[in-house]
């Protein structure tokens, strides 16, 4: 399979080439760039030196529906809602990794991303690509929207309550913070060194674009589901996204029958790792990783239910998640090209 890459010199990108580098199934045709066509990666990220010579193109779309089987957009907002179509008129498929497909609703796109919203045929064909929850056989699909970096964290450790309606589903708080790599490599005030070190703070409160993201996913769960309390936190480091998350119970349980019914919804899903009982996980566990580790407790006290979910932003956040659709799509192992460990420290 020939894929290409839009978007390559996003942190996204990168690391979308260092994984494809070595999948046994794909080999990079192209990568494209609207900004450095001509330049070798390797001058945007020195630490490919010598172990990938690719230049990049600039992007035409009609010319390079012709000589691939595969393309991932890693772009801003608003940027593959007109290169798609392109390729699937192609019988090209296509991952994106922007919000464009996320949302099935127009005025709700338009609403919380301030921008045009992709066609109506365009959304009704995306599949919304949570890979261990897939509502649907993507060997066919023509467009996946990846999901973003917090509903991952998020909608993984929420789903078996929102699924198995244990949950009073107005009573949802989350609670996620990430490293500054989510911002991506754009330079800006609110991600300078000396304004992020050593300091934490919350942004944009009850506008994060996310929100209706992972309203839509709860509410096709469970239809009593509906508005969330959910804030972002930027902490000083460079990957990571923990989502802690609390909800009342509906009948008193156990910290016990949680974990087995967790254990139980996610004994076949490689990359999402359930804790052991008592322990909790923490985002260096996952640095580098396409893995989700989950924990969670419930308190008698209070008959509330909380859950820790961890994921390196960058790959089961991102480009991993996507990769791990790729191979569904292909019908190959999800593990493909995906089964390295964790970096530690």
């Amino acid at each position: 399979m020939k894929v290409a890459i839009i978007g390559a010199t996003g942190y996204g990108g990168a690391e979308l080439i260092r994984i494809l580098h070595k999948h046994p199934h794909v080999s990079i045709h192209s990568i494209h760039s609207t900004r450095l066509q001509g330049k070798s990666i390797e001058a945007s990220y020195p630490h490919m030196q010598k172990v990938v010579d690719l230049q990049l193109d600039s992007v035409n779309a009609e010319k390079l529906a012709s000589e691939v089987d595969l393309v991932f957009t890693a772009t801003p907002s608003g940027v593959s809602t007109k290169l798609a179509p392109v390729f699937m008129e192609q019988n090209v498929k296509v991952i994106d990794l922007s919000g464009d497909f996320r949302l099935t609703n127009q005025t709700t796109y338009e609403k919380w991303y301030g921008m045009e919203a992709a066609e109506e045929s365009l959304l009704n064909q995306a599949v919304y690509g949570l890979t261990e929850w897939l509502d649907a056989d993507v060997a066919n699909a023509s467009l996946i929207a990846n999901p973003g970096c917090y509903p991952t964290a998020t909608l993984l450790g929420i789903a078996p309550l929102i699924k198995n309606k244990l949950i009073d589903e107005s009573s949802i708080i989350i609670d996620a913070k990430t490293g500054v790599s989510g911002a991506g490599r754009g330079v800006s005030g609110a991600t300078h060194y000396s304004e992020t070190n050593e300091n934490l703070k919350i942004y944009k409160v009850n506008a994060h674009q996310h929100t209706p993201e992972i309203e839509q996913m709860l509410y096709r769960w469970n239809e009593k589901s509906g508005a969330v309390t959910f804030s972002t936190h930027l902490v000083p480091m460079t990957r990571g996204i923990m989502a802690t998350m609390y909800a009342t119970a509906k009948e008193p349980t156990t910290t016990e029958q949680l974990f087995d019914l967790f254990n139980e919804c996610y004994a076949n899903d490689y990359f999402v790792r359930i804790r052991k009982k008592g322990t909790y996980p923490s985002t260096k566990e996952v640095y580098g990783s396409n893995f989700c580790d989950i924990s969670l407790t419930y308190d008698e006290r209070t008959n509330r239910i909380m859950v820790v979910s961890v994921i390196d932003n960058l790959i089961k956040g991102a480009s991993g998640q996507a990769v791990q659709n790729m191979n569904k799509m292909l019908q190959l192992d999800e593990r493909t090209g995906l089964d390295f460990m964790p970096v530690f420290p």
